[in-house]
């Protein structure tokens, strides 16, 4: 009896453990990635190698234990999976480290709070979602979905005092010189967060929607990954045309920041499984 209720007790865990679990990464990604952007690297070609090393990784698995239940490839799937690449690894993440680049890592995932409400929102417009007003878990989702939006918006218009820390004098930014460069650039930067996130709900949308007639998940990633990095290969030559020097990478945290990605793909797999 104690075993069942233990294993009940993990069945009902593993999802939480699974976000959080999730967001840990998604912190090291954005802490890793703003160092490489700080470091020069374009956040095109970011994209790119990011992708082109995910897929490097977990193609082979996708390819071994997928084998048994992974459903035929027709026509309307492969072109959700070319949309689904275009939303989350082309537009999506592009104008995320393109923000990144404009405000930091912490501001980014503050902004980053408001796709549970731009989710909810399209999945509400959808019909995935239903919202009855007068049920206690809908009226809590409405204000959950406010108080995101407004949490974001307060990090985007309100400037607090700098910390002075032993390990951060002498190491000012351009960004944060005065309080309307500041301003002008985190207005700017949360602009480009914000679509980001909005393609970014549209991915989740239609990945749901993906997954009932191609219900393998390391093929849909892998997929994923495949066509986002040519699709981003694209974005970033005529982006960085003329300028070749953006495409070299060498050992140091350009290439840490492509290699934590699998990372970040992984715990994304993780969680499709629990949750959708």
């Amino acid at each position: 009896m104690a075993s069942e209720k233990s294993n009940k007790f993990l069945t009902r865990v593993k999802p939480f453990a699974a976000v959080i679990f999730l967001q840990f990464g998604l912190a090291g990604m954005d802490l890793i990635s703003k160092a490489a952007l700080n470091e020069g690297m374009s956040n095109y070609v970011f994209v790119v190698y990011r992708h082109a090393v995910a897929t490097a990784v977990i193609a082979p698995f996708a390819i071994i234990l997928d084998k048994k239940i992974r459903p035929k490839m027709t026509l309307s799937t492969f072109v959700k999976l070319m949309v689904l690449s275009l939303l989350e690894p082309v537009i999506d993440q592009n104008l995320y480290f393109l923000g990144m680049k404009y405000t930091t890592a912490t501001f980014a995932a503050a902004m980053c709070n408001i796709l549970p409400a731009i989710t909810f929102v399209m999945a509400w417009l959808f019909r995935l979602e239903k919202v009855k007003f007068k049920s206690i878990n809908s009226q809590a989702k409405i204000v959950g979905t406010l108080a995101t939006v407004g949490g974001a918006m307060i990090m985007t218009l309100v400037r607090g005092p700098n910390l002075h820390l032993p390990w951060t004098e002498g190491t000012g930014s351009q960004v944060h010189q005065t309080g309307v460069i500041d301003l002008q650039h985190a207005i700017k930067g949360a602009v480009f967060i914000t679509i980001g996130c909005l393609s970014w709900g549209c991915f989740m949308i239609l990945q749901a929607i993906t997954l009932k007639t191609y219900p393998a998940e390391l093929s849909l990633t892998a997929w994923i990954c495949t066509l986002g990095t040519a699709e981003g290969a694209v974005v970033a030559l005529i982006m960085e045309r003329g300028n070749a020097a953006v495409w070299s990478i060498n050992w140091d945290t350009k290439f840490l920041a492509a290699l934590y990605s699998v990372r970040e793909w992984s715990l994304w797999i993780y969680n499709i499984e629990y949750l959708i």
